[in-house]
């Protein structure tokens, strides 16, 4: 696998999250993920794992009912079939590089694409800004 330097991949949008491909392959694919506040990953249930490291800023990894506070240097790993999200914290960037194995299909995605156009972290949550301590 090819050395990520971050730097090289970085790129923001005001509009939405940016997820830059770094490696891909059938078993896997690895992407530098960067978020400016507020931004997010809709929460939805791959049939593949996923591994969020988080590079730079803070925000909140979802797996399953559980919401986790993350900073620079904390990882969350989410099973196949687990919903899971990221979202950024609204006072800064978030920069995460994520593992997802195998790589999900166009229909895994299929949920993230309607939450982004509706505006919503978790669509099946009453308050999807709600975080467990």
């Amino acid at each position: 696998m090819p050395a990520i330097a971050f730097e090289t991949y970085r790129s923001y949008d005001d509009d939405r999250f940016v997820a830059e491909e770094a490696f891909g392959s059938d078993r896997a694919k690895v992407v530098c993920g960067y978020f400016e506040p507020g931004q997010f990953i809709p929460v939805h249930a791959p049939d593949s794992d996923v591994v969020v490291s988080v590079r730079s800023g803070t925000g909140v990894v979802r797996e399953g009912e559980t919401t986790h506070r993350v900073g620079p240097g904390d990882v969350v790993a989410v099973a196949a079939g687990t919903a899971r999200g990221v979202r950024a914290d609204d006072d800064g960037r978030l920069e995460a590089l994520l593992v997802t194995a195998p790589p999900p299909s166009d229909g895994d995605h299929r949920a993230v694409r309607t939450g982004l156009e509706r505006g919503e972290f978790d669509p099946d949550a009453a308050d999807d800004r709600t975080e467990e301590a």
